[in-house]
């Protein structure tokens, strides 16, 4: 049995549920071959507008209902995953470019945030507080209202769930617009699961849009709070708009995150590392690692181990064959992929490796002798490249490091792992990794980064997702009326 009704997406037959888009279609594409899966529609802010309406009037209910309820709904749609994880998987497969490694982890992730939100529907709501006139004082945790969730092509299944699992489970009702490029694995799968698991008629909803359809989502009088994935450049807009709204927005952007390699690190562990965090999906990744700092006294050897790597990490149709990296999501990505690796290399960086690329296939590429001005060390690439700069000493690494306006990921690979602590302390991000790469997610934690990269540790574990889909109430309740001299 299929949980994704093909004939019902494509001729975009989304009602109750999953909301009519009555925008032009836009084709499903597969990335690595061309071809054409499907069509879904594209949302109009008119939709949204409808969506939002209904999501409202369906969100009460919802929030009122026994939180046994909830919790079952939510570890019934973790089940579902678990139980259609091969169809979930070959959409991301086939629709994301995603090699099957990185799309197990993407459906395992999935059903492992729709567990972990099961158990927010119980966590304490609230606090008792002191009061000084006898009358019962404490503090509750309501639902928001409606969560507008916007996420990105890269992971779009986990980017979606990790704020739509939470989101739901405390009471709140979504409104979910998936990237148009990923719209099945990244939004119709979800609306399948939880329509399935047993989510009520406008309490989830699922509208693949662009630029339009977001801007509407922001701006809607129904939606208190916006769960943002994507560029910076993008999240300035979306915070600037949700703030002129008087609306919280929650916004995970990008990043140009540095792997640090220490003169006594394990050098073919260390490449090891560097090789997983530069070229893991094609390097479309925000924890991406996309500067490499290596004391000089390593180089050539940690550089060396990196481009044997790149020259022998098989490229190729994800569907078809066992490759380690798959496609580019479209020919605008590869195409700003190439023009970073080309200015650097006339800028006198050195390619080692790579630098080529056959359709949406982009070989993983090694630079070395960057500088901190390198265009490819210097701007987020989001694509397998990775810029070796060599240094000196420490300081002046964590000099280098900190010289960003991102703040997500940072990883420090040495053999005394106090050492490498004490160097991270020093540089900020919302993610610290030592002795091990820039990439790394999981359903219990907080996750965010700091100053372009996000307003930090926004979704993940039961605080950051009670702070970031609910509201904080205070309540007072006595006896008689209070009495007052006039």
């Amino acid at each position: 049995m299929t949980i994704l009704d093909a004939e019902r997406w494509s001729k975009q037959v989304f009602t109750g549920r999953w909301t009519s888009a009555g925008g032009t279609p836009t084709e499903v594409v597969e990335p690595a071959t061309g071809q054409q899966l499907g069509h879904v529609g594209c949302a109009t802010p008119a939709d949204i507008a409808a969506a939002c309406s209904k999501a409202a009037a369906a969100q009460r209910d919802w929030e009122d209902k026994p939180f046994e309820e909830r919790a079952a709904v939510l570890r019934r749609a973790g089940q579902l995953f678990l139980d259609h994880a091969e169809e979930v998987r070959s959409w991301l497969i086939r629709e994301g470019g995603s090699i099957r490694p990185k799309a197990d982890i993407e459906v395992r992730t999935a059903a492992n945030e729709c567990f972990e939100a099961a158990g927010l529907t119980s966590h304490p709501a609230g606090s008792l507080l002191p009061s000084a006139d006898g009358r019962l004082s404490f503090s509750r945790r309501v639902a928001a209202g409606v969560v507008g969730v916007i996420a990105p092509f890269n992971f779009p299944l986990i980017l979606s769930i990790r704020a739509v699992a939470p989101a739901l489970a405390l009471g709140n009702s979504v409104v979910l617009k998936p990237d148009t490029r990923t719209a099945v694995c990244g939004g119709l799968a979800l609306a399948a699961i939880f329509e399935a698991a047993g989510v009520p008629e406008g309490v989830f909803q699922v509208l693949p849009g662009g630029a339009d359809a977001g801007a509407a989502l922001v701006a809607d009088e129904h939606t208190r709070v916006i769960a943002f994935t994507g560029s910076t450049a993008a999240g300035r807009k979306v915070g600037e708009a949700a703030a002129a709204h008087l609306k919280r927005a929650h916004l995970e952007l990008g990043g140009n995150n540095a792997i640090i390699v220490l003169p006594d690190a394990d050098i073919a562990a260390a490449a090891s590392a560097g090789a997983w965090g530069s070229f893991l999906h094609q390097g479309q990744i925000c924890m991406a690692a996309g500067r490499h700092l290596v004391h000089e006294s390593i180089a050539d050897e940690y550089v060396a181990a990196l481009a044997e790597k790149a020259r022998t990490l098989p490229v190729g149709d994800p569907n078809t064959a066992e490759v380690a990296l798959g496609p580019i999501i479209d020919a605008k990505q590869r195409d700003g992929i190439h023009r970073l690796v080309t200015e650097s290399v006339a800028a006198g960086a050195e390619l080692v490796a790579g630098g080529e690329y056959d359709g949406l296939f982009y070989r993983p590429t090694v630079l070395d002798h960057v500088k901190p001005d390198t265009p490819a060390f210097s701007q987020e690439i989001f694509g397998p490249v990775a810029p070796v700069l060599r240094f000196s000493t420490v300081q002046e690494a964590i000099s280098i490091a900190r010289d960003t306006e991102y703040g997500l990921s940072l990883s420090v690979l040495g053999g005394d792992a106090m050492q490498a602590w004490e160097i991270a302390k020093q540089i900020p991000s919302g993610l610290v990794h030592v002795n091990d790469q820039t990439v790394g997610d999981h359903a219990h934690i907080p996750f965010g980064g700091v100053k372009a990269s996000g307003n930090g540790g926004r979704v993940g574990g039961a605080e950051a997702n009670l702070e970031a889909f609910t509201e904080t109430q205070w309540v007072t309740i006595q006896g008689p009326i209070q009495q007052y001299p006039f």
